[in-house]
């Protein structure tokens, strides 16, 4: 998780520990003459809290819309014990729970005052229903990035100095849901545009290169042409599919032989390549595109920078919680700070962007910790480990 995540929850946290520390003493008496259950009735009334808590958040994650202020406000006015709470927008109320929805026209009349000073504010609301319980309310903003995206609306009979701090604290809890919601996006949206840099990267010499290979084997071989033509039409297929982050290990080595059988068909003989790959680990799930570059690089820099036979070897092995992938190669190799420098994105136009964005994306999924492993020298190859975790919630092909 990024430090900025880390800051968002934990502020998320604080949030609810003052929420809890506001709502205690009213559920401390609630319950007083109920003691059954574990720990103090202020424990009691804290887990309840959090409990409400964890079950609205879901619905922000997905951003402020009608639908989620809905799902979201019913789980949230319980929290404050309101008889009615309302989200709303820069605008108008996306969602009403409780009582006095005829209220809306007069809660959207404070919105422009609300979002433009950024403070809470409190209004009383006449009504010429006599039983209807909404006299009184309280706007909190909604705090994103440093803009006003709506406000935290909450009602009753009589102002309550405890109310007006309740609402501000949950609508500071809403501010770190929406927070995280647009975290969410931002990181999908660099993911999205990493692959689509990855699959602009793919060479556009191995594409000529692999159509001329297919084309010499048109009257030679015939029905070598058509398999080798199939393999790269699954290959392309494969690297420019639409939709999901990740894929399993099964198809990310499929389309990885179907690379590199149409670089056997380039270089015949001077390629060799081995792969030992454990059963076990083909359903691992994996970010999309991750192994591909890295072979790419093996190729490039293992036989078409050598006047030698290169050797290109994959490995997939079991350890235990982890599948751990290794691709090795025999070519020139490179100068370590080189090689820092690429991973840094610092190398150059010329020197692709493979390596640091297969890094950077394993980092952002599974820590610093599962960032690559490279081993290499000037003149004594390259080997690349990458060790994926099994088992990651969240994670599905």
């Amino acid at each position: 998780m990024s430090a900025l995540g880390c800051v968002v929850l934990a502020l998320a946290a604080l949030a609810l520990f003052a929420l809890g520390a506001v709502l205690g003493h009213a559920g401390a008496r609630r319950q007083h003459e109920n003691p059954a259950g574990p720990g103090t009735p202020v424990e009691r009334a804290t887990f309840h809290t959090l409990h409400t808590a964890s079950l609205a958040a879901p619905p922000l994650r997905a951003g402020l819309t009608p639908d989620t202020a809905r799902k979201a406000a019913r789980r949230l006015r319980p929290l404050l014990g309101t008889v009615a709470l309302a989200l709303t927008d820069e605008e108008s109320v996306l969602a009403w729970d409780g009582v006095g929805d005829h209220h809306r026209a007069g809660t959207e009349a404070h919105l422009a005052h609300v979002l433009r000073t950024g403070r809470a504010q409190t209004f009383a609301l006449s009504c010429g229903n006599d039983t209807c319980p909404v006299r009184w309310g309280v706007l909190a903003p909604l705090g994103v990035d440093g803009r006003a995206p709506g406000t935290l609306a909450a009602f009753g009979d009589e102002e309550s100095a405890v109310m007006v701090r309740a609402a501000a604290e949950v609508a500071r809890w809403v501010s770190v849901q929406l927070e995280l919601a647009e975290l969410d996006r931002a990181r999908s949206g660099v993911i999205e545009a990493e692959i689509r840099a990855l699959r602009a990267q793919i060479s556009p010499h191995f594409v000529y290169n692999s159509l001329a290979s297919i084309a010499s084997f048109v009257r030679t071989d015939p029905e070598r042409a058509r398999e080798l033509l199939l393999e790269f039409a699954d290959f392309t297929r494969y690297s420019f599919r639409r939709g999901g982050d990740f894929t399993t290990l099964a198809e990310e080595l499929r389309s990885i032989e179907q690379y590199l059988e149409l670089a056997r068909a380039r270089f015949g003989r001077r390629l060799e390549v081995t792969l030992r790959i454990a059963p076990e680990v083909l359903p691992v799930t994996l970010p999309f595109l991750c192994l591909q570059p890295l072979v790419e690089n093996a190729l490039k820099h293992g036989l078409e920078e050598s006047a030698d036979r290169g050797r290109v070897t994959i490995v997939a092995e079991d350890e235990g919680t982890e599948a751990r992938v290794v691709i090795e190669d025999n070519g020139v190799g490179m100068d370590p700070q080189r090689l820092r420098d690429l991973l840094r994105g610092r190398g150059g136009p010329s020197a692709g962007i493979g390596l640091s964005n297969v890094d950077m994306r394993l980092r952002q999924v599974y820590g610093d910790d599962h960032g690559l492993v490279i081993e290499t020298g000037v003149g004594a190859g390259t080997k690349i480990t990458v060790r994926i975790p099994k088992f990651r919630p969240g994670i599905v092909p």
